[in-house]
């Protein structure tokens, strides 16, 4: 505050000193002609002949601060080091948008500074499920209601009727009614707009054939915080475990570290099909044990990421039977749903496959995820998401509540958006047949690109691939030369992270190393979306062909 009025009064005195040193150098210029006998400028503040009032004020001000010395003048250094942060965050790694990345967002600036400085015209990002970035189109019915949602003006305009479905105008109405105020820019309730938690609740009954509960739905920014939540919630200490699969999405290890838990490894069997082995999980759970861990719950990515399986019927009643024995929490990721390519293979919840074995919310604690990320719609960036809370007491309801109530509330465009996934068009709806076929394209371009994409790494050498059942990834296996593993230790680095360097570097294409994942120690894999644009496919595949018989030459043994 002083130096802001030093600085103010300074700055008055230099305007006014200026201004009467022109004039006196002009009189000077005038009455002493001679370069050697000027008449003297004002050379101080009190020097001012004649000062103005407001002059007078100033110099007053100036005259009564203390005389800045050069340590009040320097900059407060900072006690914050890279030592001094908490831990946690340190320890805490999400590999999907680490180093690579990085690397692969400063050749694509490179790029557009100086065309055809790298061998590849563009960077093709794999690393991450974000469809839209790749060239998926949005649904069209999403949209046009998200649009008359947040200009609600719109609706009764005659032009209206002409640029959207009459359904959509319709839905938006509706949606519309149930926000307080009709305000799309307000805050909701901290659970999410409770008539859009009642549509989702029922189109979880439409697809369980079993209740839904409003009440037990929380609408969220993405899965993502509803993990975090969860995390929080269950994790008091290092000693509190979490079984978690290996490979594993890494937001899992993340949030995990960031709440100071301890990371269970169960590894999934890349020899079945990245099987989820009841005999894997009990040993698991017991080293825990014998190191005085208190397991908590146990987390399930089904679809898989970054594996691609679905869980076969009968797995999923063996996992609810072992958590309710176990009294664990159960953590069901289930994003990606929508996302099943193998024609015998099919989505149940976790929530229906216990509800046929006959557990009630009194048998099992069961949190479901889901995400209007993922699936055909891959709504990314709008940041919608919920989670379905079951099997616990009022008292534990409250804390999820209250811990919810501290972020205020999601954001209702994607809350909108997570009413729209779990209830699209219907039969009979004007937007049906093109809101179909959207949805069968996109799903299907997704599989063919899971099987291009598959045949494509299993005719590699030394690379083998399981079948892309579901989401969006494949996880394959890579057998490096011992050469290249050498040259890895000598670079500092994982060696399937020195492999996706080198393939970036070469080729443009972004993938993420399986080290990022957790891996069986001694194995080496990558992920690598399916998203992509079909006909980008060949190119990739093509590129990804002359880099790997180069690198495989390179360092053969």
């Amino acid at each position: 505050m002083r130096k802001s009025v030093a600085d103010k009064a300074r700055r008055l005195i230099q305007t006014t000193t200026s201004a009467r040193s022109i004039y006196s150098n002009s009189v000077s210029r005038r009455l002493s002609p001679h370069p050697r006998f000027p008449l003297s400028p004002p050379h101080s503040y009190a020097a001012c002949s004649n000062p103005s009032p407001l002059s007078q004020f100033a110099i007053r001000l100036l005259t009564s601060l203390p005389s800045p010395s050069s340590d009040s003048m320097a900059p407060p250094s900072s006690s914050l080091t890279l030592e001094s942060l908490n831990p946690k965050v340190l320890k805490c790694e999400y590999a999907v948008r680490g180093e690579i990345v990085t690397l692969a967002q400063q050749l694509q600036q490179e790029l557009q500074e100086n065309p055809g400085s790298h061998p590849f015209d563009e960077i093709l990002y794999c690393n991450i499920g974000n469809p839209q970035s790749l060239g998926q189109q949005p649904i069209t019915f999403f949209r046009e209601v998200l649009a008359l949602c947040d200009h609600p003006a719109i609706l009764d305009k005659s032009e209206t009727q002409g640029l959207f479905s009459a359904d959509a105008i319709e839905r938006a109405w509706q949606i519309l009614d149930q926000i307080p105020g009709r305000a799309t820019g307000a805050y909701s309730h901290s659970q999410g707009i409770k008539g859009l938690r009642d549509t989702i609740a029922a189109g979880i009954e439409a697809r369980d054939g079993f209740p839904a509960d409003p009440n037990d739905i929380f609408l969220t920014d993405g899965a993502s915080p509803a993990v975090h939540m969860m995390m929080q919630l269950l994790t008091r200490s290092e000693e509190d475990g979490i079984l978690c699969p290996i490979p594993q999405y890494p937001l899992y290890s993340a949030s995990i570290a960031l709440h100071g838990g301890t990371l269970v490894p169960y590894y999934l069997n890349e020899a079945t099909g990245w099987g989820l082995e009841i005999p894997e999980l009990k040993k698991q759970l017991e080293a825990a044990k014998s190191k005085g861990i208190t397991v908590r719950s146990l987390v399930v990515i089904n679809p898989g990421n970054p594996t691609g399986q679905v869980l076969a019927e009968e797995n999923q009643r063996e996992i609810v039977e072992f958590c309710k024995k176990e009294g664990l929490v159960l953590l069901a990721d289930e994003v990606y749903q929508e996302n099943i390519y193998a024609p015998d293979k099919e989505f149940h919840s976790f929530k229906k496959i216990s509800r046929t074995m006959g557990y009630g919310d009194k048998d099992i604690s069961l949190v479901s995820f889901q995400s209007v990320s993922k699936g055909y719609y891959g709504e990314c960036g709008k940041r919608g998401g919920y989670m379905e809370v079951t099997g616990f007491s009022p008292e534990i309801r409250e804390q999820i509540y209250k811990v919810a109530s501290v972020n205020l509330c999601s954001n209702i465009s994607g809350q909108i958006l997570a009413s729209l996934v779990m209830s699209p068009p219907k039969v009979g709806d004007e937007s049906y047949e093109s809101y179909s076929a959207e949805k069968d394209g996109i799903l299907s371009s997704l599989a063919r690109r899971a099987k291009a994409l598959e045949d494509a790494f299993n005719s590699l050498e030394g690379i083998t691939c399981n079948k892309a059942e579901g989401a969006m990834y494949l996880f394959p296996s890579i057998h490096l030369p011992q050469k290249a593993i050498k040259a890895a230790e000598a670079a500092k680095t994982a060696p399937d992270a020195f492999y996706c360097h080198r393939l970036l570097n070469a080729t443009g294409i972004v993938v993420v190393p399986g080290s990022g994942f957790g891996q069986v120690p001694g194995t080496w894999h990558f992920r690598c979306t399916i998203l992509p644009q079909e006909d980008k496919i060949p190119a990739i595949v093509s590129r990804l062909t002359d880099f790997h018989k180069g690198f495989m030459d390179e360092f053969r043994d």
